[in-house]
């Protein structure tokens, strides 16, 4: 689903799998990240993304204006994942808020695995 939105020039739609790719961006510029994930359905092993599909591990859920992004990364061997977690939060709902102009209501960081 996408977010419309309209003003006395026109309206504007940006479509979720825009949202996915800023946040999957923004993600990837977070120091301790590796790369996006994503959960294999046979053996439930998270599986390490390449630059072009970045935002199979991602899915944004818009509602009423409300954005909900939920990322998987893999992170770095060594750092601190709450420290990692945090910075990817504030950098994804900073992105999308500076490029699109809408709130985000909440950014779920998901750690699928580390890289050594």
């Amino acid at each position: 689903m996408a977010i419309k939105t309209t003003n006395q020039y026109g309206s504007v739609c940006v479509a979720d799998n825009v949202i996915a790719t800023i946040a999957g961006l923004a993600a990837m510029q977070c120091a301790g990240v590796v790369g996006m994930a994503t959960q294999g359905a046979a053996e439930g092993l998270a599986e390490l993304l390449k630059i072009d599909s970045l935002t199979k591990g991602i899915k944004v859920n818009t509602e009423n204006k409300d954005i909900t992004v939920d990322i998987n990364i893999i992170v770095e061997y060594g750092v601190s994942m709450a420290a990692v977690a945090e910075n990817v939060i504030a950098t994804v709902s900073y992105s999308i808020r500076s490029m699109t102009g809408l709130e985000v209501a909440a950014v779920n960081v998901n750690i699928k695995g580390i890289r050594v």
